[in-house]
């Protein structure tokens, strides 16, 4: 049995609280809403998130972070990307010392294009840095609640850090994976968001599975030429952690990345998209990480290029996909 924290209280950082605390771990799950924590202690359910799903009694919710965190040996970051800094840098003085930070986002920080593990060295130094997790990989937090069989990854530096994750939370019907490549992990996850914006766009205006599966397949090329030149392994994007992912976010209709290109393909603004959503797409602002990351480096991503013109610069979705159709003819390994 392990104090486990969990810093976020959307549907993910609610799954895994419950997973946790069904795999007999003691489990407190932060959120910034005071009556939300309350709530969950006094109703049991997230009424926001997953409402649907029992929370355990072993699960006590909290908006103060350093009760969160105090004696907790796994403690997981279940926020969007761009948040992560400010709450890093909050959690600090009440972080253990031998905690492990776990992060489930997917995403990418905007301002610095920097990965998760690398704000945590930034903001936590590199003792932190060494032990960092990143868990990634196709899993709906519906679906894994649900009982549905699921697998994904935890990467770590040293396999030893990813092997305790890993026994902590496989149970039942979740299973996890251990690899040692924190890189391609983090940008397979995050890429893959991007990609899903530009399948749902495919769908919204009405195109078939010729055209899902040509995109699909294109982003995957996308997202390994950006992933090995920043250092990151092939193996991993053949995997749970890069091509399992993108194909159940740009396939399920679970997908928030997904439903946002979708609306955006039917005709839709950004605006009023994100107005009706109640949890965050990471796609949306990753694609603009992406696209410098990409440009400092000399990488063409042309799905990614579009996306942006369609998020940021007033493009439709049916020029968009008419720009990619009628780039120059080349060879498919280059």
């Amino acid at each position: 049995m392990k104090h486990v924290a969990i810093i976020g209280a959307g549907s993910w950082g609610t799954a895994l609280a419950i997973m946790a605390a069904r795999a007999g771990h003691e489990v407190r799950l932060w959120s910034r809403d005071p009556a939300l924590a309350t709530s969950i202690n006094d109703d049991r359910v997230n009424p926001r998130y997953l409402s649907f799903a029992e929370i355990p009694e072993r699960v006590f919710a909290t908006s103060k972070v350093d009760e969160a965190l105090r004696n907790a040996s796994l403690v997981l970051l279940a926020t969007p990307s761009h948040a992560a800094r400010d709450l890093l840098g909050a959690m600090k003085s009440a972080l253990e010392e031998s905690s492990i930070i776990v992060s489930v986002a997917k995403g990418i920080e905007i301002d610095s294009g920097k990965r998760i593990s690398e704000v945590v060295k930034d903001v936590l130094g590199e003792a932190y840095a060494e032990k960092f997790v990143c868990l990634s990989g196709p899993s709906f937090a519906r679906e894994v609640v649900e009982n549905h069989p699921t697998t994904i990854v935890a990467a770590s530096l040293h396999e030893e850090v990813s092997q305790v994750v890993q026994a902590a939370f496989s149970f039942d019907n979740l299973r996890i994976y251990t690899n040692t490549d924190v890189v391609g992990t983090e940008l397979g996850g995050s890429v893959k968001n991007v990609m899903a914006i530009a399948a749902g766009m495919t769908v919204g205006l009405g195109y078939g599975s010729n055209s899902l599966a040509a995109l699909t397949t294109r982003g995957l090329a996308e997202i390994t030429r950006l992933t090995l030149r920043y250092g990151g392994q092939l193996e991993t994007l053949m995997g749970l952690a890069g091509l399992g992912d993108l194909v159940l976010t740009c396939t399920g209709s679970l997908s928030r990345n997904r439903f946002v290109g979708e609306e955006l393909g039917k005709g839709r603004t950004l605006v009023e998209i994100t107005t009706r959503m109640s949890e965050i797409a990471e796609g949306i602002k990753t694609s603009r990480a992406v696209k410098s990351l990409a440009e400092k480096v000399g990488i063409e991503m042309p799905i990614t290029n579009e996306v942006c013109a369609v998020l940021y610069e007033g493009k439709s979705a049916r020029e968009a996909v008419k720009e990619l159709m009628k780039r120059p003819l080349r060879s498919e390994m280059n």
